[in-house]
């Protein structure tokens, strides 16, 4: 278990390391080309997805010591597949918004995708008939005023002032909608059982997604970014970096997602929840690190805020029960 939440983490922060190298040999986020990127990723994450299929066998276990699954392809009908693609399009919404706003700044990417969970408590509420607890909702101003003191900078007179990478906080908010979406359109998906046994595990379903979202997004490339493609394909052919992090970014985000869902779907929720708050600190330090940009000391403490708001929120109902069953006791 400790192997899989490392290479979980490190999964993770790989693949950020890796899709910020893929957008800079591109030209960055004013290349035109960030859809596209994105839109390759879920393609590599399809061509991984079938390889596994192909020889029936899923290698991610071995990074915990463990021998590999077999994995089948799914026996899922056309009619599965089509209930399925609300879901693949809110994951490869998610996906692309994602990869926007950390191509728009990696660091104040990471602190708008912490606001996750004021999303959630929104769609939740109004789509999906699953409002938060009141407890809960109290939580939820802490996210917001520290995403809100992130974005200030102290100006030379000592006054504070609005200034942040509006791309990641845009597609940030946006990811995280779409994000929102697509654990209630997964959650109704997966509460037919049938499709659920059809698919034949949450690995199959997540494959599954990505190729139906990688579907999704390649008219939306063509779309957006179809005159700068022969740019894209000659760059690929010629440029080693370009190759590299593309392939690696895709597979960091197919395996670390399946780490995530192995570690998660064996410990409690309360350790989940940590894990997930823990990962979003270390990512954040790290890609400071790898970028050379220092964080901020607004963005320190507003990333601390959001991400301490983020923990209470995870973890309040479960604190709350426990007070309570003490005092019955």
């Amino acid at each position: 278990l400790l192997l899989f939440f490392v290479f979980w983490y490190a999964g993770n922060m790989k693949y950020n390391e890796y899709n910020t190298a893929a957008l800079n040999a591109v030209g960055g986020k004013t290349s035109g080309l960030t859809m596209t990127v994105a839109t390759m990723q879920l393609g590599v994450c399809a061509v991984y997805a079938m390889i596994m299929w192909t020889i029936k066998l899923n290698p991610a276990k071995l990074l915990g010591l463990q021998a590999p699954d077999k994995q089948s392809m799914p026996n899922v009908t056309k009619a599965d597949l089509i209930k399925s693609l609300k879901l693949a399009f809110c994951a490869a919404g998610a996906h692309a918004a994602t990869v926007f706003a950390l191509g728009g700044d990696p660091l104040f990417g990471q602190i708008v995708k912490a606001a996750e969970p004021v999303l959630a408590a929104i769609v939740g509420t109004v789509f999906y008939n699953k409002a938060p607890t009141f407890y809960k909702v109290c939580c939820l101003p802490i996210i917001v005023g520290g995403v809100a003191f992130a974005s200030l900078k102290k100006g030379g007179d000592g006054s504070y002032s609005l200034k942040f990478d509006v791309t990641a906080l845009v597609f940030g908010m946006l990811a995280n909608a779409f994000a929102a979406f697509k654990g209630g359109e997964n959650s109704r998906l997966m509460a037919d059982k049938g499709i659920a046994e059809r698919y034949g595990g949450v690995g199959n379903q997540f494959a599954v997604t990505q190729m139906l979202g990688f579907v999704i997004l390649l008219p939306i490339m063509y779309a957006t970014e179809g005159s700068k493609l022969p740019t894209f394909l000659e760059t690929l052919k010629t440029d080693p970096s370009l190759q590299f992090n593309l392939v690696m970014s895709g597979l960091a985000f197919f395996i670390y997602n399946e780490l995530a869902t192995y570690t998660l779907k064996v410990t409690g929720a309360v350790t989940a929840s940590v894990a997930n708050t823990a990962k979003r600190v270390i990512v954040m330090v790290y890609m400071a690190a790898v970028t050379g940009k220092a964080l901020t000391d607004e963005q320190k403490m507003g990333s601390a805020i959001a991400i301490v708001g983020v923990l209470l929120y995870a973890l309040i109902d479960d604190l709350l029960k426990s007070k309570k069953k003490t005092k019955a006791a």
